[in-house]
């Protein structure tokens, strides 16, 4: 049950505060933020009771639902999906206590985000793929809610954008689910059960079509260039603290829906388009960084590394899927990386995002040619942004390089000139980085900046909290990997 405590929890919450009227702010933020750490304490607590030489499922909560369709609820993790949703809470409750311009809303800006965090639960937690393609789904009515209401700038055309790009992607996926869906015998929206079956082994043209329009949902969702372009005006335009779901929560659900279906259900089919699917990742990293180089306004900078860093992810996953080698213990090695870099990326550009949201806060001005000087002006704010800038550029020491040397050495055994070529990105996006920390932070303070105010005790201390995530991964990264690793050598060595 304590998984699905986890995933109800935030709707609880989120329904108080939607049928309830007269909260204030402060009340609306602690009634949310309560709801949303309880749900963090129960997948921690879950973790804890995570046994690694277990099944590759536990924690299961099953009730059958329609039985003559084969649906039913179904929850379970393993775990990669008990890190990345776990992660998720994590992130969901820095988002709620950092400050934020309601508008008078509160009630319904704290409900929005509740029920977003119990949509994206569900994607990491449900064990049936009917329910996993409806958690999907509602995922994109609570952002499109966020950016559209609380946004700035043109946040109402940002959010439609958002919603029809990504809602096409959705239906792509779901033609693929229903494509695994009727290739069983027996049909079942079990996961456990197509995983263990792979129905689709074999089946040529048709396999090949499903895969297609599974990856091409899930390419959007994360997203993959050329379909990444719904992304950068939905930062920019959202509110930082959603700004933050969307980067470090919401893309992770297309590259965790890429290691859960095609990759775990479908892993002969993925082996066949494993290299096509690695270059593309690999353009994602270099096309991500060279045009976050080019960028001058803060936030579509900031977003457009989150295209470069999923496609460290996605370049993992594939390098999982290849079998040109009889080296498993390499494939397991991208795969255990690619979900690194999921949690890496999710606490790393989520404090990025809320930073940015703090620079809004304060001069409403997201354009890198304004700022300067501010080093010793907001030295705290400073340093959280170094650290953060740092880690997304894979410093040694923080969570962006254990996820990276993994996702490279994985890559280097399998696929050996895409590692060359990866390593490139890794370059540009320090320089991009640098640039952006000295443009900011460096050289004379502008006049209308004289007056610009440190960070407050609740910014400070939520980025605290997430900066102490990044290091303790970069320190002693050995409690995440030995839960994430008990899964990646299932799903790489049961084929």
């Amino acid at each position: 049950m304590i998984l699905t405590f986890a995933l109800f929890i935030p709707w609880l919450g989120a329904l108080a505060l939607a049928v309830l009227n007269g909260w204030t702010q402060g009340q609306a933020r602690r009634v949310a933020a309560a709801s949303a750490g309880l749900s963090l304490l129960a997948l921690v607590l879950a973790w804890f009771g995570f046994n690694p030489d277990g099944p590759l499922f536990q924690h299961i909560d099953e009730v059958s639902w329609v039985p003559s369709l084969g649906v039913a609820y179904r929850v379970g993790a393993d775990g990669i999906a008990l890190a990345v949703a776990t992660m998720s809470a994590v992130l969901f409750v820095a988002a709620i206590l950092y400050p934020v311009e309601t508008r008078g809303q509160p009630r319904q800006y704290y409900a929005w985000l509740l029920f977003l965090q119990g949509a994206a639960l569900g994607v990491f937690l449900t064990l049936d793929l009917l329910l996993f393609y409806v958690f999907f789904d509602l995922t994109l009515v609570g952002m499109f809610f966020l950016i559209g209401r609380w946004g700035h700038g043109e946040a109402q055309t940002a959010a439609l954008t958002f919603f029809l790009y990504t809602f096409a992607g959705s239906l792509l996926l779901l033609l693929g689910i229903i494509g695994l869906y009727l290739s069983l015998e027996s049909p079942t929206f079990d996961m456990r059960v197509l995983i263990a079956e792979q129905p689709l082994a074999g089946t040529g043209a048709y396999a090949g079509l499903v895969f297609l329009a599974l990856m091409l949902g899930l390419a959007i969702k994360t997203p993959l260039v050329p379909l990444h372009t719904w992304l950068p005006q939905a930062h920019v335009d959202a509110p930082g603290p959603a700004s933050a779901i969307l980067a470090g929560v919401l893309l992770k659900l297309g590259t965790f829906g890429m290691i859960r279906l095609p990759l775990a259900m479908m892993a002969d089919t993925f082996a066949e388009y494993a290299l096509p699917v690695a270059i593309l990742a690999l353009v994602a990293i270099l096309y991500g960084a060279l045009v976050a180089l080019g960028q001058a306004n803060l936030k579509r900078r900031i977003a457009y590394t989150s295209i470069n860093h999923m496609g460290y992810t996605v370049l993992g996953i594939a390098v999982a899927a290849a079998l040109l080698t009889d080296n498993p213990a390499a494939r397991q090695l991208a795969l255990t990386g690619a979900t690194v870099e999921m949690v890496a990326h999710g606490l790393i550009t989520g404090a990025l995002f809320l930073i940015s949201g703090s620079f809004w806060q304060r001069t409403g001005d997201y354009a890198l040619d304004h700022y300067g000087g501010l080093a010793y002006q907001a030295p705290l704010l400073t340093a959280f942004t170094v650290l953060a800038a740092f880690a997304s550029l894979g410093m040694p020491g923080l969570a962006g390089f254990v996820a990276e040397f993994q996702i490279f050495t994985g890559t280097f055994a399998i696929y050996p000139w895409l590692a060359v070529f990866g390593v490139l990105g890794i370059l540009i996006t320090a320089a991009l980085f640098l640039d952006m920390l000295r443009r900011l932070f460096f050289g004379r303070l502008p006049t209308h900046l004289g007056r610009f105010p440190e960070l407050s005790r609740r910014e400070w201390s939520v980025l605290g909290v997430l900066s102490l995530g990044i290091v303790v991964i970069g320190v002693y990264p050995r409690f995440l990997l030995t839960l994430i690793d008990a899964s990646s050598a299932i799903l790489v060595g049961g084929r």
